[in-house]
């Protein structure tokens, strides 16, 4: 059973619940703080349908002293992703979307310029070859649905969709967002709301409530090291402003984390605002048999699906990092041995699914380990997926379950 905690840290304090088993996640969370140079976040776990650990602290906002309190939200940036393909498998599990279909099924204005045979599974699992956009982007137009769609329809692929995978950065969230929208008849967001968030009250947003913003922590950008090396997507970056990785990062519209307008539209790639909690609670029927609460969201054939390895490479055309995805989702990624270590890795069980957030946030569910997992804060870190703080913590999640290793590139017991 949860019992309260309590700890000063440097800039304030950790407070919440723990179960006892799970003392490690405490204990780590508070050396992030302390060692690891964490501002402001927050972790929640759920265990066989109970909440085991619920913890937040820091800081929400250092210029102004603001505390990290139990309801504050962050951008959780590509975490977002994840509850785009929550919502999508919903539609699969009822049988109103395909993923072996062709896209044209359900939106056939997509079927163009060398995009005339895409399915949906290729858009879920980042190989439908539109991880960038060549054409400028108008500003604000990642706020902009209908500008962004128009787009994706008009843009010729950079490969033949389906004989690679490079990851679709921002270009996910419109790619998946739409068929969700044209299946649902709802907006992204809207139908994310009603499926997901609402059914299993996840403080996690694809849409922010104005009334909601005064919650908000804002994003801190990672601060390089002096002399620290670059990685292989930074060097592509700054060497070819025409490149996948010049394009994906940079021509995104004007997205902006931290501003009202971003919030408030709905950028299933990457501006989804919640918190630990919100994570974890969206995750949780998928970690518990596609139920939750007596509510039925996937079947088991669904379930099954979703954690299936659907694309993986030894050098992703986007990140030019090895990655193994799901139908939508991560899988457990062990880059350790190459040269940025593990801030180019996500270590989870093999069963495991669920998406990292740039800066290191990750949510995620284990439908083995009957558990999920949602970590968010507000300083970003270094590196393409986890860094410690994030990795520490799922570290000590799956040793307080009796896992022993990790040493194979997933976490066994």
């Amino acid at each position: 059973m949860a019992e309260g905690f309590i700890a000063e840290v440097t800039n304030g304090k950790v407070q919440g619940t723990c179960d006892p088993r799970f003392a490690q996640v405490a204990d780590e969370f508070v050396k992030n703080f302390q060692e690891r140079g964490e501002v402001g976040a927050s972790v929640t776990i759920i265990h066989e349908g109970e909440t085991v650990v619920d913890l937040w602290g820091g800081q929400a906002d250092p210029a102004a002293g603001t505390p990290w309190e139990q309801d504050t939200i962050t951008t959780c940036f590509s975490c977002t992703k994840g509850m785009v393909a929550l919502s999508a498998h919903v539609l699969v599990s009822r049988g109103e979307l395909d993923v072996e279909a062709p896209v044209s099924t359900y939106w056939p204005e997509f079927a163009k310029n060398g995009k005339e045979h895409a399915t949906v599974r290729m858009m879920m699992d980042h190989s439908v070859g539109l991880p960038a956009l060549r054409q400028p982007l108008k500003e604000n137009g990642c706020c902009d649905w209908d500008y962004m769609i128009h787009a994706l329809e008009e843009e010729e692929p950079f490969w033949k969709p389906g004989i690679r995978n490079g990851y679709h950065m921002i270009n996910f969230g419109w790619t998946v967002g739409e068929l969700v929208r044209r299946v649902s008849g709802k907006s992204l967001g809207a139908f994310y709301r009603d499926e997901i968030a609402g059914p299993t009250g996840a403080e996690f947003w694809i849409g922010l409530p104005e009334e909601l913003e005064a919650k908000y922590a804002p994003t801190i950008a990672y601060a390089r090291d002096a002399g620290e090396p670059l990685g292989e997507f930074e060097m592509a970056l700054l060497s070819d402003p025409q490149s996948i990785q010049a394009l994906s990062l940079l021509n995104n519209g004007g997205f902006n984390p931290n501003s009202r307008e971003c919030h408030a539209a709905e950028i299933g790639g990457g501006g989804g605002v919640g918190n630990g909690r919100g994570l974890a609670r969206a995750y949780a029927p998928f970690g518990h048999g596609g139920s939750w609460q007596g509510r039925q969201f996937v079947d088991e054939t669904t379930l099954t699906r979703m954690g299936q390895v659907s694309m993986a490479t030894n050098e992703d055309a986007t990140l030019l990092i090895p990655s193994r995805f799901a139908l939508g989702f991560m899988k457990s990624i062990d880059n350790r041995r190459r040269q940025r270590g593990g801030t180019d890795s996500a270590v989870l069980s093999a069963a495991a699914f669920g998406h990292v957030g740039a800066g290191g946030s990750i949510g995620f569910a284990d439908p083995a380990a009957r558990f999920s997992f949602g970590y968010a804060m507000n300083r970003m870190g270094k590196g393409i997926l986890l860094n410690d703080r994030g990795q520490s913590l799922v570290d000590a999640c799956y040793r307080s379950l009796g896992y022993s290793s990790n040493d194979g590139g997933v976490w066994v017991q």
